[in-house]
């Protein structure tokens, strides 16, 4: 194989991860649709999570709502759509034995497509997961949000937790440090 890029058989299960958070996010959100009446709430967990219809017109946790229609359809169409195929070019390139990168690549991947496909379809985002403690709410959020955050938080345990490819596996040198001019012997 030439140009050392892996064989595009290798990201089908990839592929399959982030086609399953589509349709999952798409199934989810059309129940919601269909059986919660907006703004109100079905207890799930007292005191925990509710089942909460809202239409999100802004970004994550409703960021940027307030922007006119046009302006705001424009961001949220155009930026998904770059990060999608940023992020797809990204994961072509990734090596199959990086697995937790290629899986978290794949989540954010199915998550964007699915929160994007509700905003070119509906002009918003359906949310309907309200995770609280006493009077603090947590913005509702949806699976494809879940996606995104689950995929973003393991690549930066995996950026934390994964050793640097330039460091020296040599252990640091043991005894007393040099004083400041002398040389370390």
């Amino acid at each position: 194989m030439s140009g050392g890029r892996p064989p595009f058989s290798s990201r089908i299960p990839w592929i399959a991860l982030s086609c399953t958070i589509i349709l999952i996010d798409w199934i989810t959100k059309r129940v919601a649709v269909a059986y919660l009446a907006p703004h109100h709430s079905v207890n799930v967990i007292p005191g925990l999570f509710d089942l909460t219809y809202v239409e999100n017109p802004g970004g994550v946790f409703g960021l940027l709502r307030g922007l006119e229609d046009g302006a705001r359809g424009v961001i949220f169409t155009l930026v998904p759509l770059a990060a999608i195929a940023l992020i797809g070019l990204y994961a072509l390139r990734i090596p199959g034995a990086h697995r937790l990168t290629l899986a978290s690549l794949a989540l954010i991947l199915g998550g964007a497509v699915g929160n994007l496909l509700d905003r070119i379809r509906l002009g918003y985002v359906v949310d309907f997961i309200d995770v609280y403690w006493r009077e603090y709410h947590w913005p509702a959020f949806n699976v494809a949000d879940s996606a995104i955050c689950v995929g973003v938080g393991l690549l930066l345990l995996e950026t934390i937790w994964q050793p640097s490819e330039n460091a020296d596996p040599r252990p640091a040198p043991q005894g007393p440090a040099a004083a400041p001019g002398e040389e370390r012997r």
